[in-house]
C-alpha cells in the first residue's frame, strides 16, 4: 500500500481548524508501555494496567480522560465508548489491526463519549447486514484520526449529527470502501453527518467500491493536500459530495477519475440534495484534476446546485474537464 507520507503533497494552511489538528496523537514507544504488562495487548497508560479486552480498557477510563496503547496484532474485537475522552493509540503505527468484528452491528469503534482520538490503527473487512459496517461510527463528541488505515469495508468512517462537533482526519488512507448494495442508499469511504466542522488533510482515497469518497453534511469543510485516485474504482460516484452545501475550502488536492463510474458527471458536487448551509465563498483552488489514462469523456470539475457565489480559483484541469457547471 502506498504510504500517504510518500505522496508529493503541498503543506496545507492550518486555517480555521489549525487548533484541532494539534490533537493528533503520536505513537508511544512500545518498550515503555509494556514494561509491566507484556502479555496484555491493551494498556491504559495513565495507570499501567493491561487488559485482554479493548472494551474492558475503555470501561476503566469511564467518564474520565485516558489513553489506551494497543500492541501489534490482529484483533477480532470491538468496543463501545459511552463517556469520557479516549485516545486509541497503536504502539507501532500500522501493526494494530481490527479485523471484521463490529459492535452493535455498526463498527469496530462505536463512539458516543465526549471525544476520541485514533492514531496508527488499521480497520479492515467491516461488514454488517445493513451495509453500513465501518471502522469508526461516531455518534457524538469530537474526533481526531491520525495516520490510520481503513480498507475493504462497507464504510471507513460514518457519523451521526452534531452541529457543534469537530472532526479532524490527517495522514490516513481509505482503500476499497463503499457500496451501493443496500436498499437504504450507498455507503461511502467517509460519510459525515451534520457536524460543525470537518477537516481532512494529507490523506489518500483510492479504489472505491461504490458511493462517494467523501460525503459531508458539515457546515464547514477543509479538504486539503489529499489524493483521490479513482483510476481503479468500481461503480463510484463523486470524489467530494457536499449535499447540503458548505463553506470553507477544497485546496491543493489531486484527483483522478476512473472509467468505472455510477456517476461521472462531476468531481465535486455542492448542494445536490439540499441547501441547508450557505456555500457563499466556498474556496476551490490549487487542485489538480484529470481523467485516468485511456478515459475519454466530458465532465465537470465542480457542479453546483445552490446558486451561491462560490470562490472558484485557479485549478489545473485535464482534457475533458469543464471548470464549473450550474445545475
Amino acid at each position: 500500500m502506498e504510504s500517504v507520507d510518500q505522496l508529493t503533497l503541498r503543506r496545507p494552511s492550518l486555517g480555521w481548524l489549525g487548533l484541532f489538528a494539534a490533537l493528533a496523537v503520536a505513537a508511544i514507544p512500545a518498550a515503555a508501555l509494556f514494561a509491566q504488562e507484556r502479555v496484555r495487548p491493551f494498556i491504559v497508560t495513565e495507570t499501567g494496567r493491561g487488559f485482554e479486552s479493548l472494551q474492558l480498557a475503555v470501561n476503566t477510563i469511564g467518564e474520565g480522560r485516558g489513553t489506551i496503547a494497543i500492541a501489534p496484532g490482529t484483533y477480532a474485537q470491538c468496543a463501545v465508548q459511552t463517556a469520557g475522552v479516549v485516545s486509541y493509540v497503536a504502539t507501532e503505527p500500522g501493526t494494530a489491526i481490527f479485523d471484521g468484528k463490529t459492535c452493535e452491528g455498526k463498527a469496530a469503534l462505536v463512539l458516543r463519549g465526549r471525544g476520541a482520538e485514533v492514531s496508527g490503527l488499521v480497520f479492515q473487512d467491516m461488514r454488517v447486514p445493513d451495509f453500513n459496517g465501518a471502522g469508526i461510527r461516531l455518534e457524538s463528541g469530537n474526533l481526531t484520526v491520525a495516520q490510520s488505515w481503513f480498507r475493504d469495508s462497507q464504510q471507513g468512517i460514518l457519523t451521526a449529527t452534531n452541529p457543534g462537533g469537530v472532526i479532524v482526519i490527517d495522514r490516513s488512507t481509505f482503500s476499497r470502501l463503499g457500496t451501493c448494495e443496500g436498499s437504504g442508499g450507498c455507503a461511502h469511504s467517509i460519510y459525515i453527518g451534520d457536524y460543525g466542522q470537518l477537516r481532512v488533510t494529507r490523506s489518500r482515497f483510492e479504489e472505491g467500491r461504490g458511493g462517494h469518497y467523501v460525503k459531508s453534511r458539515a457546515a464547514k469543510v477543509e479538504i486539503a493536500s489529499s489524493s483521490f485516485d479513482d483510476s481503479r474504482g468500481q461503480a463510484t460516484n463523486y470524489m467530494i459530495d457536499l449535499p447540503d452545501g458548505a463553506v470553507g475550502q477544497i485546496s491543493n488536492n489531486r484527483f483522478v477519475q476512473g472509467r468505472d463510474k455510477e456517476n461521472y458527471s462531476a468531481f465535486i458536487a455542492v448542494g445536490a440534495e439540499n441547501h441547508a448551509h450557505s456555500s457563499v465563498g466556498l474556496s476551490i483552488l490549487g487542485n489538480d484534476a484529470r481523467l485516468a489514462p485511456g478515459v475519454e469523456r466530458s465532465t465537470a470539475f465542480v457542479a453546483d446546485w445552490t446558486g451561491d457565489e462560490l470562490a472558484l480559483g485557479q485549478n489545473k484541469l485535464g482534457v475533458g474537464l469543464k471548470p464549473f457547471e450550474k445545475r
